[in-house]
């Protein structure tokens, strides 16, 4: 069987582009490859891009120019020069919520949520817009869908109707370099990025919806209390729309001194980030899958992170949680982790054993059968 895969979202550049579904179509391509080495599968596959600078060994690449990175050139690539590089697949699986629509090859599609319906405010209109059609449209024309959790796969069923016979819930992995290291290792780290000694970690795009201006107020509600005054905040990833509104408040509340924004994060950094970190602190409104959550668990560092569905279905009991909304709540958790050494230990060995079930195999191995499924759909 030939599955052929759009991963055009992806990005080896150390900005957002790199991060999020980026991660997900590099993981995921990495792992069907190595699958495909080892002789588990027989199966041939073709992967569109346009990076030049990333290799996936036993997928064949296929390179398109740079201007795909542009989302107008994409889409329209997408519907008209991507149905006609079709002839001979068995399978097409968009990797980001989008499909092609003019073929009878068979799709699969994997949504990562509807963030765009759910919370629409948080999305330029025309953005908003232009998801929320072409998801809709993909979605209705696969053989098989792919939700990275259960809150994805019931906002599918809810908001479009996907029976359940066509929806398949397959998480993300996290990669196997995330795990913990030793204290020296740390220290050295934290020294060569000028860190300060203890800080709470933040990684992912700074954007609307992940929620920081919540989570500057409760940090600054929690520094009142002892064991928080000497801890720092950095917030690390890319600059996303809207982000004004946090180095607003971050003047407003007159933390410029402790408060730390060393931007993108490239992948190959990401563990010791994770690592050198007094607890990884996620407030965000609405997650299809909370990845930094497991990565930071999978390194050792525990976590404070949103009671929203797609963070929780990641992060179950091996994390402290708190309301999106509840100002009061994430400062009172900060301060009981920051004050309570039993807490962190007990909160980083539930972390590690959470972490062991999520892997990029599995998620391969599961989309494989998912692939199967669709290429019998119209037998």
């Amino acid at each position: 069987m030939h599955i052929v895969l759009n991963a055009q979202l992806l990005s080896t550049e150390s900005t957002y582009r790199g991060a999020g579904v980026s991660n997900y179509s590099r993981h995921l391509l990495a792992a069907l490859g190595k699958l495909a080495q080892s002789g588990v599968t027989d199966h041939r596959f073709t992967a569109f891009v346009h990076t030049r600078d990333f290799a996936a060994p036993g997928i064949t690449l296929r390179v398109g120019p740079a201007r795909l990175e542009r989302p107008a050139a994409r889409i329209l690539w997408e519907q008209t020069v991507l149905p006609r590089a079709l002839a001979g697949a068995d399978v097409v699986h968009g990797l980001v919520n989008v499909l092609p629509l003019a073929t009878a090859t068979p799709g699969v599609v994997t949504v990562h949520d509807l963030s765009f319906l759910r919370l629409p405010g948080h999305f330029p209109p025309l953005k908003r817009a232009y998801l929320a059609a072409l998801c809709r449209w993909s979605v209705a024309r696969a053989a098989q869908v792919i939700a990275v959790g259960p809150q994805t796969a019931a906002d599918l069923a809810r908001f479009f109707g996907v029976d359940a016979a066509r929806l398949h819930t397959i998480p993300n992995g996290v990669d196997a370099r995330f795990t913990p290291a030793d204290a020296a290792h740390v220290a050295a780290f934290r020294r060569a990025k000028g860190l300060p000694d203890r800080y709470w970690l933040y990684l992912g795009t700074l954007e609307p919806r992940k929620n920081l201006p919540l989570l500057l107020d409760a940090f600054a509600r929690s520094r009142q209390s002892g064991e928080d005054a000497a801890l720092h905040l950095v917030l690390a990833g890319g600059r996303g729309w809207g982000d004004a509104a946090i180095f607003d408040r971050v003047a407003a509340l007159g933390l410029q001194d402790v408060v730390h924004f060393p931007g993108f994060v490239p992948d190959a950094e990401l563990p010791d980030w994770y690592r050198a970190a007094a607890g990884f602190v996620y407030p965000s409104r609405f997650e299809g899958f909370g990845l930094p959550v497991l990565e930071a668990m999978a390194c050792g560092t525990p976590v404070v992170c949103s009671a929203a569905p797609g963070v929780r279905e990641v992060a179950g009991r091996a994390a402290l949680h708190a309301p999106p909304e509840d100002v009061a709540a994430w400062a009172a958790a900060l301060s009981l982790l920051a004050g309570q050494p039993a807490l962190r230990a007990a909160l980083r060995q539930a972390g590690l054993e959470r972490a062991q079930g999520f892997t990029w195999r599995a998620t391969a191995e599961q989309t494989l059968a998912v692939y199967e499924k669709a290429a019998g759909s119209g037998e």
